[in-house]
Formats: structure tokens, sequence, C-alpha cells
């Protein structure tokens, strides 16, 4: 059951995008099509729950052991940074269309603050090596839903008519932030 919870509280609670405002570069910039955002999810999702993997047992094996704590953020980000890398290798070989539609996206998911963030959060927060997984797992599911919920919207707003100065970025603001209230509704759950 409290597996479930973490679950629930990951993907809707606390979103990722939506409630903690993590990860809203490739959020705005990748959801123009739903199939690249599909694409960028499964991107994502692979790399966060890796990267806290890995990063979780750096920290309890290394880190913590030798009292170094602090360097928690470096080694961090070379690790995302060298787990993107063996991404796009592997996209690159494999799907080279995605690839080709995850453009510069792609490179960008190192600097993504949402996998550098669920990593120290479940340093943070003291949980088990299962319970970071599901926890990165359910925070990857909640990027992803909040991702292809956004890109379908904005599929959307491509047939309608939309005033002049309203076209764009300022739209897409305006439709995140619903979307962010929308999520809001989930507070009372867990």
């Amino acid at each position: 059951m409290e597996y479930i919870l973490l679950f629930i509280a990951a993907v809707f609670v606390n979103n990722v995008v939506l409630s903690q405002f993590l990860g809203i570069c490739p959020f705005l910039g990748v959801s123009k099509k739903i199939s690249t955002a599909i694409g960028m999810t499964g991107a994502v999702t692979f790399v966060i729950i890796l990267a806290t993997i890995v990063t979780y047992l750096i920290q309890k094996s290394i880190l913590d052991p030798f009292n170094i704590g602090f360097m928690q953020t470096i080694v961090f980000i070379l690790v995302i940074a060298a787990l993107v890398q063996m991404v796009e290798i592997i996209l690159k070989k494999v799907s080279p269309s995605l690839y080709q539609a995850l453009g510069v996206f792609l490179p960008l998911i190192t600097t993504n603050c949402c996998v550098l963030g669920v990593a120290i959060q479940v340093i943070q927060k003291d949980f088990t090596l299962l319970e970071s997984v599901v926890y990165s797992g359910s925070i990857a599911i909640g990027f992803g839903l909040a991702l292809t919920l956004f890109a379908g919207i904005r599929e959307q707003l491509e047939l309608v008519r939309i005033p002049k100065g309203m076209q764009g970025t300022p739209i897409a603001l305006v439709v995140a932030g619903l979307l962010a209230l929308a999520f809001m509704g989930f507070q009372g759950i867990c």
C-alpha cells in the first residue's frame, strides 16, 4: 500500500513539472507533437530511473562512508551526463527518426533539473533503493503524463483561431498554468 501511495503522490499530487516546476525546458520545448513528447518521455524515464539507481548507490557506498557528501551535486551531474550520452548513442543507432525529432532537447536532458532533482530528493527523503526506484519511475510517469497532455492540447490549439498576440509561447504558458491548476485538484488525495 505504501508503494501505491508513493506512486499516486509522485504522479498526480507532486507532479514534477506542474507542482515542483522541474523539467520546464523540455516541457515547453518538446510538447508541440505527441509523438515527440512520447519519445522524450521514454528517454527521460530511462535516464531518471537509471540515474536514481546509480546515484543512490554512489551516495550510499562512496559519498556517505567517506564523509564527502559535499561532492553530491558534482558527482550526480557527471553521472547524469554520462547516462544521457549513453542514451543519445543508443537512440542514434536504434531510432534515427526519434533522435532527429528530439534534436537539441536530447542533450538538454543532461541539464534537465528534473533528473538531478529526483536523484537528490530520494537521498533527502531517505528512501530505500526500492522506494527510490518506485519514486523515480512514478516521477517519470508523471512527467510523461504532463508532457503528453500538454502536447495533445497544443496540437489541438493549432486547429483553433487564437488572437495574434496570444499565439505561440503566450498561449502555451496559459495552458500550462491551467494544467497546473487542474493537477492541484489532486492535493487532497494523499
